[in-house]
């Protein structure tokens, strides 16, 4: 599989219809990895929250750790995540074995963080895996073990097509990335506000 193109220096993401926001995302790149700075700010249920994480990627795009804090009517609250990079977790400190085996973070409130499995996978057309992630949730931060899917399509456009499932929500979409593997298209979720599809 050819490397994927160079990563903008930013992007940005339109929320809708699961909720009503916006996302961007900074990216600094390095030889050891990539360092991602972020926010979402937006309102899901008549309530509104506000994200913000900064997440450390090593170079096989695994993530080392990721720091997200939230402010809601209700109050701020943080997490800290931490990752060897091999399947094991602490959370704030603590062993979480709930996350063995889990090479990501997914963030509720972000449609940034599907594209680590995407890089890491490197599927080809037709190719499948299984990708559990440890997931944050947006309101309290609670952190879970998230079961997903994703099966590379070739959809003939040049760019990059998943069928995506994640049985706990019983969801499934077809995602679509730019060439440089960042998210496009996550029906009820998300579309991109600074790039086409092509």
């Amino acid at each position: 599989m050819p490397p994927a193109p160079s990563l903008p220096p930013f992007a940005a993401w339109r929320h809708r219809d699961a909720r009503n926001g916006f996302e961007v995302a900074f990216f600094d790149a390095h030889a050891g990895g990539l360092c991602i700075e972020g926010s979402t700010a937006a309102v899901e249920g008549g309530e509104p929250f506000a994200v913000r994480y900064s997440i450390e990627l090593d170079g096989r795009w695994h993530t080392r750790s990721a720091r997200v804090s939230v402010q809601t009517l209700s109050g701020s609250r943080a997490v800290a995540l931490e990752a060897d990079g091999q399947g094991r977790w602490l959370v704030d400190g603590r062993v979480a074995g709930s996350l063995d085996g889990c090479l990501d973070v997914d963030l509720e409130a972000s449609a940034l963080t599907n594209a680590f499995p995407v890089h890491h996978l490197g599927l080809a057309p037709a190719e499948a895996a299984d990708a559990p992630a440890a997931y944050v949730r947006a309101l309290d931060l609670g952190v879970e073990r998230l079961e997903q899917r994703y099966v590379r399509i070739d959809d003939g456009t040049g760019n990059q097509c998943y069928d995506y499932t994640s049985p706990a929500f019983d969801f499934r979409c077809e995602l679509v990335y730019d060439p440089a593997g960042l998210v496009l298209d996550y029906p009820g979720i998300a579309t991109r506000a600074d790039a086409q599809r092509g």
